[in-house]
């Protein structure tokens, strides 16, 4: 019992009894655990756990005997190489933060980014080293003389023409591993004293005006990390295939997770189905994350392209845009165990979880996808979430129906994605804000529309927006790519067969009044940039008042 006149609750935090929360002791104690473990795999190249903690230590070391610390931000360009995992530690030990950059932007974007993060190092691979050396020049030539240009490291790669980095290091870069060697790989990093301390600096899309810094803590990314390890079930030493980009919310935070599970990390330079099916056969991969468009190529690869059927279950997280179950039905059936999540750059990525409950397993498979392409709860450390009127702020009834906006407590940050709770408590997205087709005064889901669009047999990809109409207002129009097997000769037959499918399958007020063929422009993470068909269907004119 505590002594008369203390107070339980007045006790001191000491450094025996707190610290401040960091995922970079996660890479400490995998060295510590399993030296010899594989970590990183990329393709002849790797390393075990023991080696990626001394290079990210000599990262770390380089980088402070270059005045590069607290307040400094350390930008990376770069795909799925070991590097660009390698800095998602040794960047925050010398106590700078780490910027991943779409290596998809532009010039004058990505000049945006570095100017507005005051990077003080670019670190560049090769293959991108004339984007960044554009982008650096756009920067100077806005700075009205007062550029100051960061230090610049190129990351040379074997399966890249040895042409650009000769190039890049004529431009007076340092080769990455040259400045490896500069380091200490004992040197002993300091977490940070306070948790709420940045750890990295990510950027949204920018589809309508300039990109938006997402800055995360120590503390976030340590909770996040584990939470989204705890929620997929991921066991220690998982085979993970890097397909979901490292520059995308730092790899959902499974950069970290994976330093605390001891796995090992497959890099996946270039994602591409055939690619996924090797590493699945070869490489003894257990999990990997995707967006939907990334599930779409894989049941839809040719089967010159597919090793079937797969040699064991192979774990996969979907988010990034709402999947239609068309395609998780078709995961499964090729024996993946699909896990369904959703979040924002602002939430560290995913942040709500489809869970599985034992009860669907006897479900039909198209009823286990339609109930699994919810966005379900929230993770584990995630602390509140609610679907509210986005008046009142009130939590919507929850019968699956009444339309609100999913938001993030104890503030309610809000996501701009509107949705229903069901009565189970599991959310559901309809549709972006945005995005919602008001025709004759009745709201449209084009996620719902996109979804039965997608069930018929010669839909490889779809995307609904609102295009303007002399009658209603505005009627949905379809954006569709067809599968490679299908007859593109006669667009006309194609697109009478696609409308008479949805007449049959939806409410008439809901049926495409246009459909238009072709490739769907994307985000560098699989998202079909809707704003850009938006203004296509605008261009497209009204569509005429019948004269019927």
């Amino acid at each position: 019992m505590p002594i008369e006149g203390d107070d339980i609750d007045d006790l001191p935090k000491i450094e025996a009894n707190y610290t401040a929360l960091t995922p970079l002791w996660f890479l400490e104690r995998a060295a510590l655990v399993h030296p010899q473990r594989k970590s990183i795999v990329h393709g002849s190249q790797h390393y075990t756990w023991l080696e990626t903690y001394q290079r990210c230590r000599r990262l770390a070391s380089a980088l402070v005997s270059r005045s590069i610390g607290l307040g400094k931000t350390v930008a990376v360009i770069a795909p799925n190489i070991p590097a660009i995992y390698e800095a998602h530690f040794g960047v925050p030990m010398a106590g700078a933060v780490v910027n991943c950059v779409n290596i998809r932007l532009n010039a004058s974007t990505i000049a945006f980014l570095l100017g507005h993060s005051s990077a003080a190092v670019v670190m560049v691979d090769q293959e991108f080293f004339p984007l960044a050396e554009e982008a650096l020049k756009l920067l100077q030539e806005k700075s009205n003389g007062k550029f100051n240009p960061p230090l610049l490291i190129v990351i040379a790669d074997a399966s890249c023409d040895p042409i650009t980095l000769r190039y890049a290091l004529d431009k007076g870069a340092i080769e990455y591993e040259k400045f490896l060697e500069l380091g200490d790989p004992d040197f002993a990093w300091k977490p940070p004293k306070d948790e709420w301390q940045s750890i990295a600096l990510g950027y949204t899309s920018g589809t309508t005006s300039n990109p938006k810094g997402v800055v995360l803590s120590h503390r976030g990314a340590y909770l996040m990390s584990l939470s989204g390890a705890l929620i997929w079930g991921m066991n220690e030493g998982a085979v993970y295939l890097w397909t979901l980009p490292m520059f995308h919310c730092n790899g959902w935070c499974y950069t970290w997770s994976l330093a605390a599970l001891c796995g090992t990390c497959i890099c996946l330079r270039q994602v591409t189905a055939k690619a996924v099916y090797s590493a699945i056969a070869n490489q003894g991969v257990t999990h990997f994350c995707a967006a939907p468009v990334v599930l779409n190529a894989i049941v839809n690869a040719p089967s010159d392209q597919t090793i079937l059927p797969l040699p064991r279950l192979v774990n996969v997280m979907t988010a990034g845009a709402a999947p239609p179950p068309s395609i998780l039905s078709a995961m499964s059936k090729r024996g993946f165990r699909i896990t369904h999540t959703y979040g924002l750059s602002e939430t560290y990525g995913p942040s709500t979880v489809c869970a599985w409950k034992p009860e669907w397993d006897i479900l039909p498979v198209e009823t286990q996808a339609r109930l699994n392409a919810r966005q379900g709860i929230r993770y584990t450390a995630l602390e509140g979430l609610e679907v509210v009127d986005a008046k009142t702020m009130e939590p919507v009834p929850a019968d699956g129906t009444t339309i609100g906006e999913i938001a993030f407590a104890s503030g309610w940050f809000h996501s701009g994605d509107l949705g229903v709770k069901h009565p189970d408590g599991y959310i559901e997205i309809k549709d972006r804000a945005k995005d919602i087709i008001i025709s004759g005064g009745e709201n449209i889901s084009s996620l719902e529309v996109e979804s039965i669009l997608y069930q018929h047999p010669l839909v490889f990809e779809a995307s609904v927006v609102a295009r303007p109409d002399e009658r209603w207002g505005e009627s949905p129009c379809a954006f569709i790519t067809l599968k490679p097997t299908a007859d593109a000769s006669n667009e006309k037959s194609a697109a009478e067969d696609i409308l008479k499918f949805c007449r049959d399958k939806m409410p008439a007020y809901w049926v495409p009044k246009s459909v238009v063929f072709g490739a769907l422009p994307k985000t560098a993470t699989g998202k079909i940039q809707k704003h850009i068909l938006r203004a296509k269907a605008k261009e497209m004119g009204p569509v005429k008042r019948s004269r019927l």
